[in-house]
């Protein structure tokens, strides 16, 4: 029984990472948040702490948000084939 199980388990390992590879969205999700772990207490010292926690995690995303825009619509406009 315990063969059965190891099979059952490296198989549903291998279906996870093969939709994992097929779906990137998540995969940037998650890195933008832990980037943002390090950029929001960041902010937060930075602003002398007039902002509060939930404000500096914003501001945070905000910045990672249109660091990542801009930088696709430099690839879009200078290498437009690929899109």
């Amino acid at each position: 029984m315990k063969p059965q199980l190891s099979i059952q388990t490296l198989a549903a390992i291998t279906e996870i990472f093969s939709d994992w590879r097929k779906q990137k969205l998540p995969l940037y999700l998650f890195l933008g948040m832990c980037f943002n772990l390090v950029v929001a207490p960041v902010v937060y010292a930075a602003t002398g702490e007039q902002f509060s926690r939930t404000q500096a995690w914003a501001l945070g995303l905000l910045g990672i948000a249109t660091l990542s825009l801009s930088i696709y619509l430099f690839f879009v406009m200078f290498v437009p084939e690929k899109f």
